[in-house]
């Protein structure tokens, strides 16, 4: 398994490139020079923040002071060093920090490590793991959240999104909105 290990990072951000509707999600962590990026899906980052609210919320470690908003862009580079297939969250109640990780691929599914191997892919997991505290794991989630509203619009009726030149709308059967 190769692991890129953050505990805490200097700086953890979600963000994108691209206009809306044509975005790629990206999720960065730096320490020092080290700097690692991964791709991943608009639904990884609106999942990941409602799950990281309702654990702060659980384990009553809503901060009451949040750092100041890092609504900086992405740090460059910012080629992906794998895509996110599997996301984990989890609370070490020892040190009281947010631990979030993300996989290429399912560590514990053993058969699709043996397809890879059979399709000469390397079967090695690439893996990224950030441990922050609450107040840190707090301005994270707040950058989610706006990235996530800042997308395209949704249609009044069916709340799928709406392209500048509209969309086809299930909800209107079929026709243009």
């Amino acid at each position: 398994m190769t692991l890129a290990q953050y505990d805490p990072p200097e700086r953890f951000v979600a963000g994108t490139v691209g206009p809306p509707g044509n975005r790629t999600f990206f999720l960065q962590a730096r320490s020092g020079s080290r700097l690692t990026t991964v791709s991943v899906e608009k639904i990884h980052i609106q999942a990941i923040a409602d799950r990281l609210s309702d654990l702060l919320e659980a384990t009553e470690s809503v901060p009451s002071i949040v750092p100041a908003s890092d609504n900086g862009p992405l740090d460059t580079p910012f080629e992906d060093e794998f895509r996110v297939t599997t996301m984990a969250l989890s609370w070490d109640e020892a040190r009281s920090v947010v631990v979030i990780e993300c996989h290429d691929r399912d560590p514990d599914d053993d058969e699709e490590m043996e397809q890879a191997q059979e399709a000469g892919l390397p079967a090695q997991i690439q893996s990224m793991r950030v441990a922050m505290p609450p107040p840190m794991a707090a301005e994270f989630v707040r950058r989610c959240k706006a990235l996530v509203s800042a997308g395209r619009p949704p249609c009044p009726f069916c709340g799928g999104p709406l392209d500048p030149t509209g969309h086809i709308c299930p909800r209107a059967n079929g026709y243009r909105r």
